[in-house]
C-alpha cells in the first residue's frame, strides 16, 4: 500500500516536471483529482494486505496509549467461553516455626484459594465518510481516520483499566507543608491544598508500606503511573534519574521517564485527575491487578466500503471505519497498589478532571 502510494506520487512529480520543461500548462487541480480518484479505486478493492495494513495502523496508534494495563496479569477468555472470567488468588502460608521431629512427617498445609470474577464489556466507535470527501481528498482518508480511531481506542481501553485501579481504598494523602516546613497530616481528598505535593519522602513512605505487605517488585523496582504535572515536581529533585541514563535503557516500559526512591515512573496524560485539581498517582507491585479480554475480540478494525450498506445506502454515498474491543480489569491484591493523592502548586488550578 505504502509502496504503491510512493510510486504514484513519483509519477505525479515526474509528469508535472516534464510538462513544465516542455512549456505546457498543466491543470494541477485536475491532475491531483486524478490521483485522488486512483486512491478511491484502491480503497474500494480492499485486499487482505490492505486490511492487515489498516489493522496494524490502528493497533500501533492504540498501543501508545495503553499505559495502565501493561503491568496487569493478562487473563484472556477463550472464544465462546462466556463474558465472565475467574481470577484465582492463592493465600500466603504462615511461618513453619515448629521444629521437625526426627522420623515424623509433619501434618503439612493445604493451599487456600479464593476467586475473583470479572465481566468483560464491549467498547467501540466509528466514523462515516461521504463519497464526496473521498473524491475530493488528496490524503488517504481511511488511513487518517484509522489513526485517529486508534488513538481513541487506546485511550478508551486505558481509561477502563485506570478507573478500576483508581477505585482501590489503599490511599496515602500527601501532607500539608507550612512556610516553616512543618507537616500536617491529611486524611481526606477535600483537605488537600496546593502545599500537598508529591515528594520523595512521601514516596519512601509508600515504598515502606508496600514492602511491609511483602508486595513483590516488577523487575526489581516498584512502578508508578504519574501525570506529567505531578512528574514536573519530582523531576526537579537531585535524586531523579532520567530513563535514558539507565544502565539498561533498552528495558524501559511504555511511557517510562525515570526513577526515584526505588520506583520507576511511567508518565501518562491520562493518569487520573479528580475534581479540584487532585492527582492520583498509582504505585504498585507485581500481581496487584488483572486485565482480561476475549480471544479474537481484543481490538478489531472494521472497514465498511461504499456499496456495502445495501438499501440503507442506495446511492453508495457512505463508507465507514470503526473499531471494537472487549476489556475489563480487576484488583486482585489491593494491598499491592497504593494511590497517592496530591496537588500541584503550578498546575492544580487549571487541571481539568478526567
Amino acid at each position: 500500500m505504502k509502496l504503491y502510494a510512493i510510486i504514484l506520487a513519483l509519477m505525479v512529480v515526474c509528469v508535472l516536471a516534464f510538462a513544465g520543461c516542455r512549456g505546457h500548462k498543466v491543470d494541477r487541480k485536475a491532475f491531483m483529482q486524478l490521483f485522488a480518484d486512483v486512491q478511491v479505486t484502491t480503497q474500494e478493492s480492499l485486499s487482505p494486505e490492505m486490511k492487515t495494513y489498516y489493522d496494524m495502523t490502528l493497533i500501533d496508534e492504540a498501543e501508545a496509549n495503553l499505559v495502565h494495563e501493561q503491568f496487569g496479569q493478562k487473563r484472556p477468555i477463550p472464544a465462546n467461553g462466556g463474558k465472565k472470567i475467574e481470577f484465582r488468588k492463592f493465600a500466603s502460608l504462615p511461618k513453619a516455626l515448629t521444629p521437625l521431629t526426627e522420623g515424623v512427617t509433619p501434618p503439612g498445609k493445604s493451599l487456600s484459594v479464593s476467586t475473583i470474577e470479572a465481566t468483560v464489556s464491549q467498547y467501540g466507535d466509528f466514523v462515516t465518510q461521504s463519497d464526496v470527501l473521498e473524491l475530493t481528498a488528496i490524503d488517504n482518508t481511511i488511513v487518517e481516520a484509522t489513526k485517529i480511531l486508534g488513538r481513541q481506542a487506546g485511550m478508551t481501553l486505558d481509561t477502563v483499566v485506570r478507573n478500576v485501579l483508581q477505585s482501590g481504598t489503599n490511599v496515602t494523602y500527601c501532607p500539608k507543608v507550612g512556610a516553616d516546613g512543618a507537616e500536617t497530616a491529611v486524611t481526606s481528598r477535600s483537605s488537600l491544598d496546593n502545599t500537598c505535593q508529591l515528594t520523595v519522602k512521601v514516596l519512601q513512605q509508600v515504598v515502606a508500606k508496600l514492602r511491609a505487605q511483602n508486595a513483590p517488585t516488577i523487575n526489581g523496582k516498584y512502578v508508578a503511573i504519574i501525570h506529567p504535572y505531578v512528574a514536573y515536581d519530582l523531576m526537579r529533585d537531585k535524586e531523579w534519574i532520567d530513563a535514558h541514563k539507565y544502565t539498561t535503557p533498552e528495558n524501559i516500559f511504555n511511557g517510562e521517564i525515570g526513577e526515584i526512591a526505588g520506583i520507576r515512573f511511567v508518565q501518562s496524560s491520562e493518569a487520573k485527575i479528580y475534581d479540584g485539581g487532585v492527582f492520583g498517582t498509582l504505585v504498585m507491585g507485581d500481581g496487584a491487578y488483572g486485565v482480561t479480554e476475549v480471544t479474537g475480540g481484543g481490538l478489531q478494525t472494521i472497514i465498511k466500503q461504499k456499496g456495502s450498506g445495501g438499501t440503507s445506502d442506495p446511492l453508495d454515498q457512505r463508507s465507514s471505519v470503526g473499531w471494537k474491543a472487549m476489556r475489563t480489569a480487576e484488583l486482585l491484591i489491593p494491598q499491592y497498589l497504593v494511590r497517592v493523592e496530591s496537588k500541584s502548586a503550578a498546575f492544580s488550578a487549571s487541571a481539568a478532571e478526567n
